[in-house]
């Protein structure tokens, strides 16, 4: 009864805001502050998610006025590129309440997530809005294209040497090809908020490096009984750290899709123009190389490479509905690829495609027998995809991207995506799955 008489005050006092920036910003943090004093006061989890439940409307009202006022304040005038992990905690500290504190969702880190309250839907609020907006949501798509300065900071050490031990990645050059190796064995190569990182890093170090024209990602060797020895893709994202709680919603769900794929399938953005839709980027071809099995993660990374090369007996497939969440940016684009229907009954009744089949011909363009034979493919196919010089190759591939996919409808898509997945993130239906289909409580991180 305590908590649902504060958070009916909350309700009564909530303010009509005018579309005034001024006006509206004393109105709104009198309110946040008022949420911040009432849950000061709760320890009960459910009742201070009631708390934060009457909060958010607000939030999301703010934003929706006034998305590009705030994105203009946070990168000065957006003449600042600032990274999607960093930009929540400035706007938390700019924008008092808006958002919540580094020191909060970190102590929400350390729990699982079925006891998290929920704080990350917060972030997925307030980026969706961004987002949606379309002069700060193109600035922030951009912006993510910058190589990050872990990659920048490791580019002279890795051209000398032609190799970077990522910890969860490796990167060697060879030739003209720069093999990214997916390298998580305990977890059959899934990926969690470290390895999509290094990924990320990796890269960025093909794109900057002269030398390589090609990128290709593949996955490691794993020690699983049942696989060991033999290459394994990827496992999609990292169930267990799911569950535990150590999945973060920006850094992995968000930033994995404007910085790690948008990377591999916008390359580099090297000028100012994020407007026009020119695309001014630096970008190289990609390839897949899949073994085993391409799950989830592993399967949306296939829809933004240039040449899919497969192990027969392998297979594709996505299953959000045993997990409860959005399947990235496959939405976006397994249609384009499958055709609608198969693509509702991959992502929504779990349908796998086996690369060997003819739907498994929809995604991935070669079938090797094994891993010798993936080896001189790989060769084959990178000089293919080079030969008619490497401004041609990335020439041809943005003007394809260009029509299939303008940066602006991807923008729109991940506005939306943000909003759902932190939702999806905190269900209950999330930790009911996993535990029915994962058998969560018995794995340990």
């Amino acid at each position: 009864m305590r908590t649902a008489a504060a958070s009916g005050r909350l309700e009564g006092s909530r303010p009509a805001l005018s579309g005034r920036l001024t006006s509206d910003a004393k109105h709104a943090f009198a309110f946040f502050e008022a949420g911040r004093a009432t849950l000061e006061g709760l320890t009960a989890r459910e009742e201070r998610m009631e708390v934060h439940n009457a909060l958010r409307p607000v939030r999301s009202d703010f934003m929706a006025r006034h998305a590009e006022a705030v994105y203009a304040e946070l990168t000065a005038g957006f003449r600042d590129e600032i990274r999607v992990e960093e930009l929540v905690f400035e706007a938390a500290e700019r924008f008092p309440g808006l958002v919540p504190p580094r020191e909060a969702i970190a102590a929400e880190r350390r729990l699982p997530q079925a006891e998290k309250e929920g704080l990350e839907i917060d972030q997925g609020v307030f980026l969706a809005r961004l987002l949606a907006s379309p002069r700060a949501g193109l600035h922030l798509v951009h912006a993510m294209l910058r190589p990050r300065r872990k990659a920048l900071d490791r580019l002279d050490e890795f051209r000398a040497t032609g190799s970077a031990d990522l910890g969860l990645a490796h990167l060697e050059r060879r030739g003209r090809i720069g093999h990214l190796e997916l390298r998580n064995p305990r977890f059959l190569n899934a990926e969690d908020d470290g390895a999509t990182a290094a990924l990320e890093i990796g890269v960025d170090l093909v794109l900057l490096d002269p030398q390589i024209e090609v990128g290709v990602l593949r996955g490691g060797t794993v020690d699983h009984a049942r696989y060991a020895g033999r290459r394994v893709f990827n496992a999609g994202i990292n169930l267990t750290h799911l569950y535990h709680g150590q999945i973060s919603f920006v850094n992995f769900m968000i930033a994995r899709e404007l910085g790690l794929l948008g990377k591999i399938y916008r390359g580099h953005w090297t000028g100012g123009d994020f407007e026009s839709g020119l695309e001014e980027t630096s970008e190289k071809p990609w390839m897949a190389a899949v073994e085993s099995f391409a799950i989830g993660g592993g399967c949306q990374l296939l829809l933004v490479m240039d040449r899919v090369i497969a192990e027969r007996g392998s297979y594709f497939n996505l299953p959000a509905s045993k997990e409860g969440i959005v399947p990235g940016s496959a939405n976006l684009r397994l249609p384009r690829l499958v055709g609608e229907r198969a693509a509702r009954q991959a992502i929504m009744f779990e349908r796998a495609f086996q690369a060997d089949s003819a739907e498994g011909a929809l995604l991935c363009d070669r079938l090797v027998e094994d891993s010798e034979a993936m080896d001189v493919a790989i060769e084959e196919d990178a000089a293919q995809l080079t030969s008619s010089g490497a401004v041609s190759v990335a020439a041809n591939r943005k003007a394809m991207r260009v029509g299939l996919e303008p940066v602006d409808a991807f923008r729109r898509y991940m506005a939306v995506y943000a909003r759902e997945q932190s939702l999806c993130m905190h269900s209950p239906a999330l930790i009911r799955n996993l535990e029915t289909n994962w058998n969560a409580k018995q794995r340990h991180l």
